[in-house]
This record gives C-alpha cells, sequence and structure tokens, in this order.
C-alpha cells in the first residue's frame, strides 16, 4: 500500500485535468449535519420535516446545527421514517460483525496447548523471545485480543523458563475473558508447573489458576489454592492472591470471608505504594475498589456495588488501572445496572467501555449479551443503538 502511494502528489489528479474527489465518511459528519443533508436531499423545507416530526422548526434548527443532541433511538427512528430510509444511514453503516476471535485464534492457541511435551525451539535469541512477551502483555492490557491469540501459539513454542510462564499466564487470561475457561485452567494450571521451583513465579501463576476456577464456578477450589499460594513477599502477588480469595468467597456467598480477605488485600494496597508492576497483576488500591464492587454484586448488594463503582472511577488510582482492567471493569458495572433496571446507564457504561477498550465490548460474550440485553430493554440511547449496530447485534 505504501509503495503504490510513493511518489503522487496530491495535485496529480487536477494536473491531469480532472476533478479531484474527496470520499466522506459518513461517521465523521455529525449527526445533526447528516439530518439536515439528507432532509435537503428530499426537497422538505425545516417547517415540512418540523411538521411531519411533529415537532417545532426551531427544534429541527436546533437538531441540525448540532445545538440540540439526538440522544435517543426513539427519535431518530422518526426521523428516519419521514426521511424513508433505514435508521442505520443516520446512525451510521451496519457493518459486518468482525470474525470473532474464538474463530480466529482459539483452535490455533488449543493446538499449542495439546503440546504436552513442551521442547521450545530455538527459533529466537532470549532477547527477541523477551520482546517478544512484553509485547504481549503489552497486547493484553490494551486488550488487543485478535493480535495476542494470534501470537501465543508461537510464544509458547518458542519460550522457555520464565518467559513460558508468562505466555501461559497470557493464555489462560485471554481465555478467560473469550469464555473458555476449560482451556484457560489447562494454560494457568502448565503455567503453574513450569514454574515449579520458584514460589513467587509459582504464586504469580496461581492467579491464573484462581480465575480460571471462578471462572468454572469452582469457587471453593478456588479460593483454596489462593491462599496455599499466598506465602511469596512480594505483597502485590500476595495482595492479588486474596483479591482472588476475596472473590471467589463471594461466588460461593461467604460475606464475612469475602470482607476479610478484601480488607486484608486492601492493606496489602496501602503498602504498595510505587507504580511498578514486574509480575503484571495490575494490583493496587483501585484494583481493591474494584474487586469490592464486584464482590458486592456477587453477593447481591446491588447498591452498594454501584456506590463501589462510582467511588472507584472517581479515584485517582483509576486512570493508572490498565485500558483492558478499566473496560472490564466498566463490564461487571453495566451488568450491576442491569440487574438493577437501569438499562440507560447500563447502555452509557457499555459505551464508555468501549472507548477505553473496544474489543473488551465487541469480542467478550458477556459484553454482548449485555449490550443485547440493553437494547432489548427499551428505546436505546443513539450512542448505545449505534454500537449494537457497529458490531452487528441489531438488524
Amino acid at each position: 500500500m505504501v509503495s503504490a502511494l510513493r511518489g503522487a502528489h496530491p495535485h496529480d489528479a487536477a494536473r491531469r485535468g480532472r476533478p479531484m474527489t474527496h470520499r466522506r465518511d459518513r461517521n465523521s459528519v455529525p449527526l445533526g449535519r447528516r439530518v439536515a443533508e439528507l432532509r435537503a436531499h428530499r426537497g422538505m423545507s425545516q417547517q415540512a420535516f418540523a411538521d411531519r416530526l411533529g415537532k417545532s422548526k426551531s427544534w429541527v434548527d436546533k437538531v441540525e446545527r448540532g445545538v440540540r443532541r439526538l440522544d435517543r433511538y426513539s427519535v431518530i427512528r422518526d426521523i428516519a421514517e419521514v426521511l424513508r430510509l433505514d435508521p442505520t444511514m443516520l446512525l451510521g453503516p451496519r457493518q459486518p460483525p468482525a470474525p470473532a476471535p474464538a474463530e480466529n485464534g482459539i483452535e490455533a492457541v488449543r493446538t499449542a496447548l495439546a503440546c504436552y511435551h513442551h521442547r521450545p525451539r530455538p527459533t529466537v535469541t532470549a532477547q527477541q523471545a523477551g520482546g517478544q512477551v512484553a509485547y504481549a502483555w503489552m497486547a493484553y492490557q490494551h486488550a488487543r485480543y485478535p493480535q495476542l491469540l494470534g501470537a501465543l501459539p508461537d510464544l509458547l513454542d518458542a519460550t522457555g523458563g520464565t518467559l513460558l510462564v508468562s505466555a501461559y499466564r497470557l493464555t489462560a487470561d485471554v481465555l478467560v475473558k473469550l469464555d473458555h475457561p476449560d482451556l484457560a485452567w489447562l494454560a494457568a494450571d502448565r503455567a503453574v508447573t513450569t514454574a515449579a521451583g520458584d514460589p513467587t513465579l509459582a504464586a504469580v501463576a496461581t492467579v491464573a489458576v484462581a480465575q480460571a476456577l471462578r471462572a468454572l464456578g469452582h469457587h471453593r477450589i478456588a479460593l483454596t489454592a489462593a491462599l496455599a499460594a499466598a506465602d511469596p513477599a512480594d505483597d502485590s502477588v500476595r495482595g492479588s492472591l486474596y483479591l482472588q480469595a476475596g472473590l471467589a468467597a463471594a461466588g460461593y456467598g461467604d460475606r464475612r470471608k469475602a470482607h476479610d480477605l478484601l480488607d486484608q488485600a486492601a492493606a496489602l494496597a496501602d503498602r504498595h505504594a510505587d507504580d511498578t508492576d514486574a509480575q503484571h497483576t495490575g494490583f493496587g488500591q483501585a484494583a481493591v475498589q474494584a474487586a469490592r464492587s464486584l464482590a458486592a454484586y456477587r453477593l447481591g448488594d446491588t447498591a452498594e456495588a454501584v456506590l463501589r463503582h462510582e467511588q472507584v472511577t472517581r479515584s485517582s488510582g483509576w486512570s493508572r488501572l490498565p485500558p483492558e482492567h478499566r473496560a472490564a471493569h466498566l463490564i461487571d458495572a453495566a451488568r450491576t445496572y442491569l440487574d438493577a433496571s437501569q438499562h440507560s446507564r447500563a447502555g452509557q457504561t457499555l459505551v464508555a467501555a468501549d472507548r477505553i477498550a473496544p474489543a473488551e465490548v465487541r469480542s467478550r460474550p458477556v459484553a454482548r449479551t449485555l449490550l443485547t440485553d440493553v437494547v432489548r430493554g427499551g428505546p436505546a440511547a443513539a450512542d448505545v443503538a449505534r454500537l449494537a449496530t457497529v458490531i452487528g447485534l441489531t438488524h
């Protein structure tokens, strides 16, 4: 693509006597202006358009100038009906949904995990392998799941030792996200086995084990595994294990134990003053607050879950969480709002998550299900309806 454009001059078309054409992305044009253009194309005055909508001419003028926002899907649908077009012409064209990461990469990862007697191939140097693993962590923390799935089979095949533990952990983490907890458990178990002899490394790998067990619904086993590994001196590792144990306790309804374990995690977070995250745990006060919100939801305390969510998003540590972690928390919060019958807030929370880390919403089955429930629950705001349309959840 670059070579085809090399040497081209922006005025070449004009020099050849042909007018230059500019293709404009419909989604780059403000919604009010699109309404104005489509109205004019239909030959309607603002007054005639207003009369057919049952609105005032002033209302139409404000919409077209962008002074008044079109933030209700029901209004957009009425406008589309008057203009005799599909609402997606206003919201943006319906794009075919991108192939699910499960279709693109899960089978390749499954095949890589099937190599039980793993012997890393010396295809790259240790320095190159370290760089690849570091890039993979960055891809995960920015929720670039399709790219990460594409890289994981080679990482599992070409790394060894500490780097292989990281590769297995990454594999387990992304498989939990994409609703393959059985494969995640296998990868996490491999991480612990590979880390044998290094208590700290094994403890970090056990965080992934506990996550996979919770995803499988084995909350009591997850709690036992997390606490059994919570011995290393690293506060961030121990704190992460206490978070997993606390969430596991909430998963089977033990309120007292959940609160106690999360309190212990909070105490460790207070001592964990620096922002370094050598083990890629994402541990800190904001992570503890987010876990408290999720635990409250699991325990049926919806009002507390909402309160905790609002506190963490206003906290100073919120922006320091990786985009993946923030978007994942917002998805959990959207589920809480739905349970509280606050469909509008649930929808806006999902839109906010999509702005932070699109693949977290567009690739994860739980997020797609929540968005579908929001749209089906009643008239959706325009940005919510647009998101559902873009990822192929509406027709």
